[in-house]
Formats: structure tokens, C-alpha cells, sequence
């Protein structure tokens, strides 16, 4: 049981899901009869997945959601605000549920409750269309159906008991439109392991002639099996409300049975999988991650030691020389392919998180009674599985934000020549070896002044320095731990909790957060992340007895230059490189650790480019490694200057650095 309920969890997720897809998808153009037969067929599979377990008050609620759906389809309801909002609560609370019984294994108290106000606000529609009925055919409660069929085929009855065989009766009544929701009845009898006999009738008298619809489904199939129970409901996992499952006694086989249950299933797999799918344990692939990452860490040790003897054997073996140098070349070609593979079976589209943002603005914007519509581009953007999950949290403040803070009530709007509805878009895409992810709103956008004001009032800074901060200066003052420009609090904002939790949650990610805005045009938030847990090369500084990782995709270039021709700037220092004045700043500074003498010679990493490059003076080069770079964890995590540590071959731990957000 313990199994089938974490394929429930899995499942009933996506499930739900789906349905809140459709069901957005639905109220934005409600002829859609592709997206009304999918949120249909997630419901009705969600609910026979819900019927293996003792769920009554998901069930009913789901059951009827379905019948809701049905009277849609059959054209008798029309899709309505209110069809579509008693829907989303069902789902929504089904999702609530799904986690309760994730985090506890049952479900909360008020379940029952809040399962029973549920139904009566999706029925409630369809108490004015009397031919709104339930879309599924239900199983009768008795067992006499066990003890006739039993009876029925007595001889294999006794020849399976004879071999020391279960026998497991089984009764499907496939709805009558089972054809047009996906279901095959022939296909799944094909599927049923073990069978011993089988028997098709009729649910009702056959018609004659043109009576005959070939669309509706009048089949009543009974069958015998020597598998179990458990194998014969996971064969009709998508048809759980329509079997019923009794155990056959060896003693008496036309007698009542041992013990039947009906309506029960185990949830299947996602519509849509296929045979090819396999679903793996995150903690596993986890763990051949950190596997691989010793094997890194391993290959540079080797790689330590093969320069070693390389060095020693020399002109004595160039043979076994170049023989070592060639197997440790192949190791590290198999590293790294290795590493790239098992990154890639971690990446996961960002509609993991995508998707279930647009409920949520919904909900919000009706909150507020403002029309939001949020554009969503770019969701098959992969990345790794820690980063997806990790962007649901700051993408809902920044929606949550843009909807309350960005987007103007429609009076507003309307007085400012903007469409009454508003706009947000969340779009994603590939920027180097990273993602890009935006959030931008046409609203009001941020007023610089306003800002000022709300900083001075919360005492975020003296005033004289907020007074002096630039308009682009001032609009950053957002990300200040406390600082919120709302008048009063909601359940949406004003307590001071928002753009600081947003960029501590993408500094966690390893990513980056910047903000534009154009008072009266709205605002645009870039959010600048890492793709995933990958080897990165760094260039290997010294500084004093230590040394340390600069990103060599940060490093332009390294210099030499004579300390005669540096020159002092204002309240620092910089030299020309290529008819081109560039700052320099001394790592050690940086860092705040003692600086060595500078010599005739200063060696200095270029990082950044065009206009905004700025030398970085070091004591000197060590080379380059390939490093499989760890965050920081703990109290350490979102450290300014510091990107995270990798583990050298000699076992040393390498610091590796910020360099822009060390220089700022």
C-alpha cells in the first residue's frame, strides 16, 4: 500500500495539474473541446486513482466535479465564471489533500466539511439540467455477480484450487461513452494477467437496427484470474470506479466469496507516458550526482599525480609518459561525458514551476478586482531539477508583487490609455551557459520618489544618503530586507517580506537578480541562473600562501605590466591596456586579507568587458582546473563574493569567487 500511495502522490500531482491547465485554458476560450475532454479525462482518472484509498470526502467532491464536466460536454451547462471557479476549488482543494496525505498520510480534520461544501457547489449547477447524471456506470455493491460467475465456471475454479491457486473474480462496467474518454475495454481485457475465464454481456438489451449507437459502450464483462487483487486493479487502474474485485474461498466456490472490495484501483501511470518512461527516485539520481563529483575530484587527483611521474620519468620512459598522459587524457574524457549525463537526466522543463503560476495570478487578480493576463513563453527552457523547484517561491512573489504593486486598478488604467486588462509576461530562454528568466508588467512601474519616501520612513538608510542615490540607485532600494511601499496589510503584501526573499532565494540558486523600470510603463525583473550543477572551469590565482577560483568565463584576459606604469586615479589606482584606461583594485583588498609587496612586475586578471573591465592584481597564476562546482551551505549560503567551493586533487578546498560581486 505504502507503494501505490507514493505512485498516488506523483501522479495525483500531475493529474491535478493537468486539470488546472485545461480548466485556465477553458475560461479564456470556452469552444475548446479539446482542452474540456482533457481536464474531463484528468478528473475522471484522478478520481478512480483516489478510490484505492479510504478518501470518501476527495471523492465524492471529485465524483462530482466529473458529473459537472460531463453535463459540459454533453452541451446541457455552459462554462461560466462560476463552472469554472467551482471546478478550481475542487482541484485546489484535491491538490491541499494530496499534500496533507504527502506530509501525514491522512487527511485534515475538516476534510469532511469542507469535502460536502465542495459537492453541493458543484452540483448546485446542475440542479436546474435534470439530465445532468453521473459519466460513469457504478458496480453493484452485492457480490452475487462472484458467486454466479464462480458457479458459472466451476471446472477452472477447481483446477486453479487444485494447483494451489488464488482465484480472483473481477466485474468491469465500462461507461457508456468510455470510447470517447480514452478507455479501451478490449485492450485492458488483453492486459489482465493470469485469466482463466471470461464472460461479456449486455448492461442493457441490445437495440435493433438504427436504435443501435456503435459510439456507446453496453458490454458487461466478468473474468477470472489467479492473479491478485492488487495485480488485476493495477491492470485497471484508469477505470477504478468501474470495477468491482471479490476472492473466491477454496472451499466453496459457489459460495459467497472470501471478501470483495469494489471501486478500487491503483493509480496508474500519467496519460501520455510511454513504455519508454521510467520513473527514478530524485534521492538516486542525487546520489550518482555526488558519485560523479567524486569522480571529478578523483581524476584531478590522478591527474596531480600522473604530472608527477610524467615529470620524473622524463627522458628514463617517454613511452610510459606518453602512455600514462594518453589513459589519463580518456579518464577525463569519460568524466566529464559521465558528468554531462547524469546532468542531463536531472534537467527538467521549467513548466514544472511555470504551470502553476497562472492559477495563482488568476486568484490574486480577483482579490484585487483587476483583470490580469499573464503571457507565459519560453516554459520547455530545461534546467536542473534543484533549480526549477527552487524558482517556484521567488516567480510567486514576483507575480504576487506585479499584480498588487505594478498593475493599476482598470479606472486607471482607462485614465492612462491602457487596455483594461493588465499584462505580465514570465518568459525563459538560454543566455550562455545559463537561463534567463523575465518578469515584466505594463503597469505603473516604480516611482522613484515614492521609493525615497518609503525608505526614509522606514529608516532603511539616513536620509542624506537616500537623497543622494541616483533614480536607478533608488528603485534597488526594493531588495532592502523591509522595505515595502504598501499602505496596509494584506494577504498578498505590506509585511515588509518580498524582493529581499526574492533575490536571498536566486543568490541561493547561484543566480542573479536585477530590476528595471519606466514610471508609467511598468517594470521588468531579469533573473539570471545557473542551468545546473556543471563542471566549470576556473583560473587558479595565488595570493599570499593561498589560493583561489576565478570563473574563466569572468576572466577576459591576464596581464603583466610594469608597476612603474601604474598610475594613481582619484582614490584608486589603473593602467592603460591597449590605448584603454582600466581600474585596478588588488585582490587582497578585495578579499581583506594582508597584501604581499608588489614587484617590478604586476600580474592581474582582466575580468568583465568594454567599458566596465577592471583589473584584478594577484601575486600569480597556478593554471586552470575543471572543478565541479558545490554552493556553499549552511550559514554560508548566499555569501556576497563567494560562488562556492570545489575539492581539489590534492584534497585542498578551493574558494571560488565572485568576481562582480566582489568589485560590485
Amino acid at each position: 500500500m505504502s507503494e501505490l500511495l507514493e505512485q498516488f502522490l506523483i501522479e495525483g500531482r500531475e493529474l491535478a495539474q493537468q486539470a488546472t491547465e485545461d480548466l485556465l485554458a477553458l475560461e479564456r476560450d470556452p469552444a475548446d473541446a479539446a482542452r474540456l475532454d482533457s481536464a474531463f479525462r484528468a478528473v475522471h482518472t484522478l478520481k478512480g486513482s483516489v478510490a484505492l484509498f479510504d478518501l470518501q470526502p476527495m471523492q465524492r467532491a471529485l465524483h462530482a466535479a466529473e458529473d459537472l464536466l460531463d453535463a459540459v460536454r454533453a452541451g446541457r451547462l455552459g462554462v461560466g465564471r462560476g463552472v469554472i471557479d467551482a471546478l478550481l476549488d475542487c482541484i485546489g482543494a484535491s491538490e491541499a489533500w494530496i499534500e496533507a496525505l504527502a506530509r501525514t498520510g491522512t487527511l485534515p480534520a475538516d476534510a469532511p466539511g469542507r469535502g460536502r461544501g465542495l459537492e453541493e457547489a458543484l452540483r448546485a449547477p446542475l440542479q436546474e439540467d435534470s439530465g445532468a447524471q453521473p459519466a460513469s456506470a457504478e458496480p453493484p455493491s452485492d457480490a452475487s455477480w462472484a458467486i454466479a460467475l464462480a458457479a458459472a465456471e466451476a471446472p477452472a475454479v477447481a483446477a486453479a484450487h487444485a494447483a494451489g491457486q488464488e482465484v480472483t473474480a473481477l466485474r468491469y462496467v465500462p461507461a457508456a461513452d468510455c470510447f470517447f474518454l480514452g478507455d479501451d475495454p478490449m485492450a485492458l481485457l488483453r492486459a489482465v494477467p493470469e485469466m482463466i475465464a471470461l464472460r461479456l454481456g449486455a448492461r442493457q438489451p441490445w437495440p435493433d437496427g438504427a436504435a443501435m449507437d456503435p459510439f456507446a459502450c453496453n458490454l458487461v464483462i466478468e473474468l477470472l484470474s489467479t492473479a491478485g487483487e492488487a495485480e488485476l486493479r493495477q491492470a485497471f487502474r484508469f477505470v477504478a470506479d468501474q470495477i468491482a474485485t471479490a476472492a473466491i474461498a477454496p472451499s466453496a466456490p459457489a459460495s459467497a466469496p472470501a471478501s470483495a472490495s469494489e471501486e478500487a484501483s491503483a493509480p496508474g501511470g500519467a496519460p501520455g507516458l510511454g513504455g519508454r518512461s521510467l520513473r527514478v527516485d530524485a534521492a538516486r539520481i542525487d546520489a550518482l550526482m555526488d558519485l560523479v563529483g567524486e569522480m571529478i575530484v578523483a581524476k584531478n587527483g590522478l591527474a596531480h599525480l600522473v604530472a608527477q611521474v610524467v615529470a620524473q620519468l622524463g627522458e628514463a620512459d617517454p613511452r610510459l609518459a606518453r602512455a600514462l598522459g594518453e589513459s589519463q587524457a580518456g579518464i577525463e574524457a569519460l568524466a566529464e561525458q559521465m558528468h554531462r549525463t547524469v546532468l542531463g537526466v536531472r534537467m527538467t522543463p521549467l513548466a514544472r514551476s511555470f504551470n502553476r503560476l497562472p492559477r495563482l495570478v488568476r486568484d490574486a487578480a480577483a482579490e484585487l478586482g483587476k483583470t490580469v493576463v499573464l503571457d507565459i513563453r519560453g516554459e520547455a527552457v530545461e534546467a536542473d531539477k534543484a533549480i526549477v523547484d527552487g524558482l517556484f517561491d521567488p516567480l510567486l512573489h514576483l507575480l504576487r508583487n506585479a499584480v498588487d504593486h505594478g498593475i493599476e486598478p482598470p479606472e486607471a488604467r482607462a485614465g492612462a490609455g491602457k487596455p483594461a486588462a493588465g499584462r505580465i509576461t514570465l518568459e525563459a530562454r538560454r543566455e550562455g551557459e545559463g537561463i534567463l528568466v523575465e518578469v515584466a508588467d505594463d503597469g505603473r512601474g516604480i516611482d522613484p520618489a515614492r521609493i525615497r519616501q518609503a525608505a526614509k520612513a522606514r529608516g532603511l538608510m539616513p536620509e542624506a544618503a537616500i537623497d543622494a542615490l541616483g533614480d536607478e540607485e533608488a528603485v534597488q532600494l526594493v531588495f532592502r530586507p523591509g522595505f515595502s511601499t504598501a499602505s496596509a496589510v494584506t494577504s498578498l503584501s505590506g509585511r515588509g517580506v518580498g524582493m529581499d526573499a526574492v533575490r536571498a532565494a536566486v543568490e541561493a540558486l547561484g543566480g542573479r537578480v536585477s530590476l528595471a523600470s519606466r514610471p508609467g510603463a511598468g517594470s521588468t525583473i531579469r533573473l539570471l541562473l545557473p542551468q545546473g550543477a556543471a563542471v566549470t572551469t576556473v583560473l587558479l590565482v595565488r595570493l599570499g600562501g593561498e589560493v583561489f577560483g576565478l570563473p574563466s568565463d569572468a576572466v577576459a584576459e591576464t596581464a603583466r605590466i610594469p608597476a612603474g606604469r601604474i598610475l594613481p586615479l582619484r582614490q584608486g589606482e589603473a593602467f592603460v591596456l591597449r590605448d584603454r584606461t582600466v581600474p585596478l583594485v588588488r585582490l587582497s583588498a578585495l578579499l581583506d586579507l594582508p597584501g604581499t609587496p608588489r614587484g617590478e612586475m604586476v600580474r592581474m586578471a582582466v575580468v568583465g568587458s568594454g567599458a566596465a573591465r577592471v583589473g584584478v592584481e594577484v601575486d600569480g597564476f597556478a593554471g586552470r582546473a575543471d572543478v565541479l562546482l558545490r554552493p556553499l551551505p549552511g550559514l554560508l549560503s548566499g555569501m556576497p563574493g563567494l560562488l562556492g567551493t570545489a575539492l581539489m586533487g590534492d584534497g585542498q578546498v578551493l574558494m571560488v569567487l565572485d568576481m562582480p560581486g566582489l568589485i560590485g
